[in-house]
């Protein structure tokens, strides 16, 4: 391979470190051979006085062995024109005549045969560093697959996938997701649960290709994952619980149509690449870098879709109303991510209600099955309203926070019918909330309404989430930045 300034003298060359034992060895072969003239340069990896030969230059800081990829020493390499042209590696001694070419190196007193040590230019502990100073700029460590093997069973056999098929990252396509963002690669957004491990924007980067993103998507997962790792949202925890909650992510800003997401017919579901692949970057990113892995720390008793990563937009241009995102004081200009830990989409059906106030105590008892009729407060949810339901509140001139409050209004209810054991069900409320009326969902925040979906449907979806609150989980939302 051409080094451009670092190109090599025709004839032999060999790279040594006086830390091996068969480097030592043949050190006498080594002077033999420059001796004859041969043998032009000797590298050495970690001693620039060994060997003791006039040829002896020091590659201490290892960028020719890095750029060389050379994996054991000795390597002695044949030169042309500037360009390797073969190597052989180790101490065999009828290989080393053959390959130089003479009939006898005449050596006595020496094995015939060694099989070498290791390159410092392949340390694990070092290789961030190499791969930062002579390498792509990437701090990770590279890993190689031989010509033979499938990259993609590979990829499966290492760990990597979440069971379906992942993108090779690449150094290529690493660098140009990294693109995508103005962030410095090793900067360290946060640490990442269960392990707590430094997270930098390259891993999230790697774990993005994989996950078959974009660019353009990257400062979304980026942001998704500084909100997923906060306490408030407890993604330790989330993993741990055994019910089967994951991070769902929805959507708001500009970004939303600069990058071609859904909010529309079918956003809950596949067939939009921003969509599919965003929030499973996030999750690729805990189970890669976090160890976050089912089986391990994650508990799921059942598990769902939604923990290989769900991800929609809300439909700003359509809605009768401001979207989440400015709910919150967010202004139309700026992109947001919410993080919110729920479980899989369910459907609610209401063809047939024609006033807002009838709607309202429709979608409310379609909630009240969330984890459980009985268990009330502790959960909160997402409702995504499609647009014909919606419209049946825009025609009343309902606004949102009207259709916030009248349906947690009805999700109102006798604690006694709620309490354990009642109607011959062991699950409920303790006694101890004998008397009083309760909602499903807490009045203040505990209903999150977003936009969405098809034209066509008498239909609303909601996202049940895990426990609220400093025992659970709080859902968060973020201003996306660049």
């Amino acid at each position: 391979m051409g080094m451009g300034s670092l190109s090599l003298e025709d004839g032999y060359v060999a790279f040594v470190k006086q830390d091996c034992p068969t480097c030592t060895l043949i050190e006498p072969v080594l002077s033999q051979l420059a001796e004859i003239g041969i043998l032009k340069t000797v590298y050495s990896q970690d001693n620039p006085d060994f060997p003791s030969l006039v040829i002896t230059k020091d590659d201490s800081e290892l960028e020719l062995s890095f750029k060389l990829k050379i994996e054991t020493v000795p390597t002695l390499l044949k030169v042309s024109n500037g360009e390797e042209t073969s190597r052989i590696v180790g101490w065999l001694k009828q290989e080393w005549e053959d390959f130089c070419e003479i009939k006898d190196l005449g050596v006595d007193g020496i094995s015939e045969f060694s099989p070498g040590c290791g390159s410092r230019s392949i340390d694990p502990d070092l290789q961030p560093m190499l791969q930062k100073r002579f390498g792509s700029g990437l701090g990770s460590k590279l890993v190689e697959f031989a010509s033979s093997e499938d990259e993609f069973e590979a990829m499966y056999e290492l760990g990597w996938s979440d069971g379906l098929p992942i993108v090779p990252p690449t150094e290529k396509r690493v660098l140009k997701m990294l693109e995508g963002t103005s962030r410095s690669g090793d900067e360290i957004v946060t640490l990442v649960p269960p392990n707590l491990d430094n997270l930098t924007v390259e891993k999230i980067a790697i774990n993005a290709v994989m996950a078959g993103c974009k660019p353009e998507y990257l400062p979304i997962v980026i942001t998704a994952l500084e909100a997923a790792c906060t306490d408030e949202f407890n993604m330790h925890g989330l993993l741990a619980t055994t019910m089967p909650v994951g991070p769902v992510l929805f959507i708001n800003g500009p970004i939303r149509n600069e990058i071609g997401m859904n909010s529309g017919m079918n956003l809950l579901g596949q067939g939009n690449r921003a969509n599919s692949t965003i929030g499973r970057a996030l999750q690729l990113t805990i189970r890669n870098v976090g160890g976050g892995r089912p089986g391990e720390i994650d508990r799921a008793t059942h598990g769902s879709p939604a923990k290989i990563g769900l991800c929609f937009a809300e439909d700003e241009e359509g809605s009768p109303w401001p979207s989440f995102s400015q709910d919150l004081g967010f202004n139309a200009d700026q992109n947001t991510v919410t993080v919110f830990p729920g479980e899989g989409p369910r459907a609610i059906v209401d063809q047939l209600s024609r006033s807002a106030e009838e709607l309202a105590r429709s979608l409310a008892m379609g909630l009240l099955g969330n984890m459980h009729p009985k268990l009330v407060l502790g959960f909160d949810a997402i409702l995504v309203i499609g647009p014909e339901h919606a419209s049946r509140f825009a025609e009343a001139g309902w606004s949102k926070q009207e259709v916030n409050e009248a349906i947690i209004t009805h999700t109102i209810r006798e604690a006694d019918l709620l309490l354990r054991d009642v109607d011959g069900v062991a699950e409920g409320l303790p006694q101890g909330f004998a008397g009083l009326q309760l909602p499903k969902l807490r009045p203040d925040g505990g209903l999150l309404i977003v936009y969405g979906g098809g034209g066509a449907g008498l239909f609303s979806t909601s996202i049940g989430g895990w426990l609220s609150g400093p025992k659970g989980s709080q859902y968060t939302t973020r201003e996306i930045t660049s």
